[in-house]
This record gives structure tokens, sequence and C-alpha cells, in this order.
């Protein structure tokens, strides 16, 4: 058999029709298959390479932590310095109340463990989120998760979900008494890269506050200066009691995060003792590498770049094709007019060495958030291929 039918048959298939690319070397922002072709990484691993693939600080902080030693004991017991310096750092560069980090594997995990802490917290079960949101694929994240079609086929899953819209009152409205917590995205990436309005955001934060329950804001994939702060929050003037972190935290290796204060993370130490736990979470050399990519993205003052990769988007990105294009700091979905359209244009783009895709409640859209260390040429020329794919596809 050939490494694409190995692949069919021992790699559980999430898709009828995978990518399938053979890539053998990522490096900045480029992919390579096992042909040497380049593919420019347009969507940055989901935004997981914001730094760009490969980073030689990286590749030392991983290399340095195995040689030291990697999995010792379960999560909490012993003191690794890397979990302890990864999480003063982020501490940091977080307001004063976000100081106590519980890491986890993944994004998904990270919202498996707010959703326990909320409740374990505030003694409630009612959970408020919303239409088109996305916060992993486990059965707690599942349930909140904002599109009825994904979560069908799985119940019954976790009972008092409401889900609301975006950006509506009527979610004001409902947090009551019976709250356990509001989670949302800052920043809703599957829709389409929508952002919330300023007073609507604040209005959610005042009602929690008003009626005791914990805001838990979804930064998996809006942190890290993908939306031009580096946490999405700061543009909104408003501080969650949890943030969840993952995708570029981990700088290429798995890692995701829920912050919280102390005060409120210490409860899960009592009634029951060990009320969250995890083998592998907050890995050494995944918090190694987190650390390093970190620290390159601050030091490397990348954020400073991307009001200005933002507009470039703006302008490059016209045709009489593209029906809307939505942006978000160096983030955008490109809309055409229906899902086969798109998919098309995807295709021709990464046939053309341009790796991009679709969302996931926006199938119609097109994604682009490359690393963050993409020039303004290489973005403007990632737009043209765009253009000239779309071209190919209205000729064909």
């Amino acid at each position: 058999m050939n490494q694409r039918q190995l692949f069919q048959q021992h790699i559980a298939q999430t898709s009828p029709a995978p990518i399938g690319l053979e890539i053998v070397k990522a490096a900045g922002i480029y992919q390579y298959d096992i042909q040497g072709k380049a593919y420019m990484d347009l969507i940055s691993g989901f935004s997981v390479a914001n730094i760009g693939h490969s980073h030689p600080n990286v590749v030392a902080a991983v290399q340095q932590q195995a040689a030291a030693y990697m999995h010792l004991i379960v999560y909490g017991e012993f003191i690794e310095s890397p979990q302890v310096a990864y999480a003063k750092l982020l501490a940091d560069y977080l307001p004063a109340t976000l100081n106590c980090v519980y890491f986890t594997n993944s994004g998904a995990e990270a919202t498996e463990g707010a959703m326990k802490l909320a409740k374990r917290v505030t003694g409630r079960s009612k959970i408020i989120s919303f239409n088109k949101s996305y916060h992993g694929s486990t059965q707690g994240a599942l349930s909140v998760m904002g599109d009825e079609y994904w979560r069908n086929a799985f119940r019954p899953l976790l009972p008092d979900i409401y889900h609301y819209d975006y950006n509506s009152p009527d979610a004001i409205d409902a947090i009551d008494s019976q709250t356990a917590c509001v989670i949302l995205e800052t920043v809703q990436a599957e829709s389409g890269i929508t952002k919330p309005s300023t007073a609507w955001l604040q209005s959610i934060r005042t009602a929690c506050n008003n009626h005791c329950a914990l805001l838990i804001l979804d930064e998996i994939q809006a942190g890290f200066g993908r939306t031009g702060t580096l946490w999405a929050f700061e543009q909104y003037q408003i501080v969650p009691d949890i943030l969840l972190l993952g995708k570029a935290l981990g700088g290429g290796m798995p890692l995701g995060a829920f912050i919280a204060s102390h005060a409120l993370m210490s409860t899960l130490t009592h009634h029951p003792v060990l009320g969250h736990i995890s083998t592998f979470g907050g890995h050494p050399v995944s918090c190694a590498a987190g650390k390093a990519a970190f620290e390159v993205l601050l030091q490397e003052n990348l954020l400073a770049t991307i009001a200005e990769k933002e507009k470039l988007l703006q302008q490059h990105l016209v045709h009489p094709a593209i029906l809307s294009v939505q942006t978000a700091g160096i983030w955008a979905s490109v809309r055409f007019s229906n899902f086969e359209q798109n998919q098309q244009i995807i295709h021709r783009c990464i046939e053309k060495g341009l790796i991009t895709d679709w969302f996931l409640f926006a199938p119609e859209c097109l994604r682009i958030g490359p690393p963050l260390i993409t020039t303004n040429q290489q973005l403007i020329h990632a737009c043209d291929i765009i253009l000239q794919a779309i071209d190919e596809v209205a000729l064909s």
C-alpha cells in the first residue's frame, strides 16, 4: 500500500474528503510536501503557528527540555519548572485577577475544566452559550457548541444549557440568579470572524457581576495577538473571570489552559479533593515550547504590525465574486455565494501552493489566519493567489 492508502486505512478519518497533503517539513510560513513543493500556510495550522513553524527558539526549548525530563507524575503533584515559568510569564501579561493557570492538553479540555470550575464556584448548573460558537468536541464542550447539526447525533448532552444569538440582547436578559456562567468567544471564529459590539459585551459582563455568575471568555483562537492586541478582550475594556487559551499557547505543541484567580481555582482542591486532574496536562515539553514561542511574540514586537496587515487584507481582497470580507486583525473570512464555489477556490489555492480552508458554521467563507510573522509582501502575494483562483473558478 502507498502512504495515502495507509493513511485512509489506519488513521481515523474526520471527513469523507481530507486535504491529504503529505508534508515532510515546515518552517516559517511554509510547509513542504514529499515532492519538495512549498505551500504558504494561510491558516497557521488553525491559529497554532502564530510565530510560524519550527522557530529555532522553540525547537531549542523542546530539545533542551526533552533531554532533561518529560513526563514525571500526574499534573500538579511535582514542581515542574517549565510549568511554573510559563504560568508566571502568562500572569505577568494578564490582568491581576487572572493569576492562576490550570494547564490542559487542549482547548477542549480547557473548556471542560472551566465549566466544572464555574459549577463548583457558584453551586449552579445553568450555562448560557451562543449559536455558531465552537469550544471543542468533547461532550461538555459539544453541549455548549452553537449548532444542532453537530450536537444532535451525540445526545443526550449536558442539561441546563441555553443558546442565544451572538450580540443578542436576549442573552443579557437570560442571565439570572440560577446562572453558573456565560461562555463565549471574545471574537467568534467559526461563524466567519464575528465581533461583538462593545456595549453588548460590557453588558454581559455587568449582568454576570449583578447575578454573581462567572464570565468565561474563549480566546483559544483569538489569543496571542491574532486580533491585534495580546488578548482580544483588551479591546472591549472588560476582564473575564475565566480565560480559555489553546492553539498558539503551545508554540506548536499540544497545550491548553483555563486561567482564573487563585481564589476561584482553589475550589477545585477540596470537596472533593482532586476536583480536576490530568495525567499529561501541562506537559513540560509543551510548556517549554509555549513559553519560548510567547517570548518570541513579545520580543519581535509582532503586535505592532497587525493593524497594517489587516488594512492590506481589506484593500487587496476585492473582487466581484467576493460578497464580503470580515476581519479581526490578521484574521479574516472571505464570503462567496455558496460552499461549492468556496471549495473550488480553496482547492485552486492549494494547487497554487496556498493552504486555506473554510469555517465550520460559515462554509461559504474562505479562512485567512496566517502566522503573525507573515510580511506585507507575502500577505499581498497570498491575496493575489486567492484572486487568481477566483478568476479561474469563474471561468471554469
